[in-house]
């Protein structure tokens, strides 16, 4: 019998959120019961926390995509958070490590508007830094 990983299906997944039980089962080689039944088992664990999907944005009018480093005194860092969070402009906000305490991902209508966002960000309340920089291309 072929055994289905819980990585292979959810890179299925991943790679399309609406195929059908039924596809998965013929890619893997197993049955939609299968396949149904671990997709349920890894939504009730949390593996798979949402279904969501992805925009070419473009199409919607943005044209800049920018990943923007931030840092800020450690006492407005808990703060800064909760003021990117609110923000419509922000699409994904990430804690991190290295270069950065935390990074946003945002899409612009063009670069004036980024560079009003930047400018925002600077006149926060105890940010040091922001590094915007611009995505040019999605590879993968």
């Amino acid at each position: 019998m072929v055994r289905i990983s819980d990585l292979d299906l959810v890179n299925g997944l991943r790679e399309n959120s609406r195929v059908t039980f039924t596809e998965l089962a013929r890619q893997f080689g197993v049955t939609e019961t299968a396949v149904r039944k671990r997709v349920r088992k890894l939504e009730e664990s949390g593996v798979i926390r949402k279904y969501t999907i992805e925009v070419d944005m473009r199409k919607l009018g943005f044209q800049v995509r920018a990943t923007i480093g931030i840092d800020t005194k450690p006492e407005n860092y808990l703060r800064t958070i909760d003021a990117l969070k609110r923000m419509r402009t922000v699409s994904c906000l990430c804690s991190s490590s290295g270069d950065h305490m935390m990074m946003v991902d945002s899409w612009f209508r063009d670069t004036e508007e980024l560079s009003k966002f930047v400018k925002s960000l600077e006149d926060m309340e105890g940010v040091t830094r922001v590094c915007p920089a611009v995505i040019t291309d999605k590879i993968k």
